[in-house]
């Protein structure tokens, strides 16, 4: 997909995040390390929403993979957009594709791999039906 191609109503899920002075760096542009931060918060939206839980009891997620592609300088004060879709799922993962938008613009990509995994064994876990009934409705087309 191209820059300009990245739209956040593309993204079905939402948050907003403020940037903090303290998120700077020494040139003066947000520190790429808060990049991923507003994506955690992305994800966590999707993945712990109280109104539409995809954990059962006795399990969790991790991440298996991020891919992180940065597109712009994004500078202080202001706001962000994180949005987040689902690309794909497996037996026990979930691909998300995400965005952050400031300003309207695509500043930041990345795709991220999360297990489901068992906290008693440690082994990754399938995903429930009902987890993958409510990530169905969290895709867009592309």
């Amino acid at each position: 997909m191209s820059d300009d191609a990245h739209r956040a109503e593309d993204y079905p899920a939402h948050v907003t995040e403020k940037i903090r002075y303290a998120d700077t760096d020494r040139q003066g542009h947000v520190n790429n390390a808060v990049f991923a931060t507003f994506l955690e918060s992305g994800r966590v939206a999707v993945l712990y929403d109280p109104l539409a839980p995809l954990v059962e009891p006795g399990s969790s997620f991790v991440i298996a993979r991020l891919e992180l592609d940065f597109r712009a300088e994004m500078t202080w004060p202001g706001e962000v957009i994180v949005g987040t879709r689902v690309a794909s799922t497996g037996r026990s993962s979930i691909v998300l594709e995400q965005a952050i938008f400031q300003d309207e613009r695509c500043v930041a990509t990345a795709k991220t791999v999360i297990v489901g995994v068992d906290e008693t064994t440690r082994r990754s876990r399938p995903l429930s039906e009902s987890a993958i009934e409510i990530l169905g409705g969290l895709t867009a087309p592309r």
